[in-house]
């Protein structure tokens, strides 16, 4: 008789629960609480953004550059952001105390900024700044989520630097993938990779990043530690000694300078 109860009661337990979690919608799940665990409209708020910090390179994991690094970021305003292929950010990396040197993106192109002048970088440096900022995970979350053809897919779960995670591949219309690693306690992205296909030598690279240090700025969670791999090898690091969100930056920051001597393009 017992026994007839327990499993009568078992029963009607999975009957509420409903059916198992597809593919789709858990992906779709495990994002949407990213999305909250960032800020939510705080996050998709966000208009701009500074970080402030120490920038290190890397060569086969060997540290080859370090320098103060301030990273200005800016969205842009107005438009579609569901419109698919446009990048929608103009980015300024300055470096130095004074920040003596920058390196400039916006729509027109990018430019390596210093007291000689400017000099248009390459076009695969462009076209990789690109398609890294459409697979950044921030970047998707941000602007990205009502994509037409964007497919959120649930891998399942695992275990990334001894914690658990869930594990997301998003894949857009074009069929350029994403995949990326939330974490089962905060819920907030941990690590993302894709492959890039290598013009010289004709392969693939992985592309690796992974996201540390969370702390809160203006109602959002941004990460103070961000890694960059390539193949398994470190070529990237910056500590964030601060975040700034929602400072009105000026146009000036993100335009060439009037009158600047330019100089030829890399190659």
């Amino acid at each position: 008789m017992r026994m007839g109860v327990f499993i009568a009661l078992a029963a009607g337990a999975a009957f509420c629960a409903g059916p198992p979690e597809s593919p789709a919608d858990r992906g779709k799940r495990v994002v949407n609480e990213a999305l909250q665990a960032l800020g939510g409209d705080a996050f998709l708020r966000m208009e701009d953004r500074v970080e402030t910090g120490r920038a290190y390179s890397f060569y086969r994991s060997t540290i080859t550059g370090l320098d103060i690094a301030k990273i200005y970021t800016r969205y842009a305003r107005g438009g579609d952001p569901a419109a698919a292929g446009k990048v929608r950010i103009s980015e300024r990396e300055a470096f130095g105390k004074k920040e003596e040197a920058a390196v400039l993106f916006n729509s027109e192109g990018a430019w390596d900024i210093s007291f000689r002048g400017a000099r248009p970088l390459a076009d695969e440096r462009y076209a990789n700044f690109q398609d890294s900022t459409r697979r950044n995970i921030f970047y998707i979350l941000h602007e990205r989520l009502r994509e037409p053809g964007l497919t959120l897919l649930s891998e399942g779960a695992d275990m990334f630097e001894n914690r658990p995670v869930e594990i997301v591949s998003i894949v857009d219309a074009d069929n350029q993938t994403v995949t990326a690693y939330f974490s089962q306690s905060d819920k907030l992205p941990v690590r993302q990779t894709f492959r890039r296909r290598n013009a010289q030598f004709k392969d693939f690279d992985t592309e690796t990043t992974i996201f540390a240090n969370y702390r809160s700025v203006s109602g959002v969670k941004w990460p103070f530690n961000i890694r960059r791999e390539r193949n398994g090898d470190k070529i990237f690091e910056m500590f964030s000694d601060s975040v700034e969100i929602g400072k009105r930056l000026p146009d000036n920051l993100f335009v060439l300078p009037a009158n600047v001597k330019m100089l030829p393009k890399m190659d």
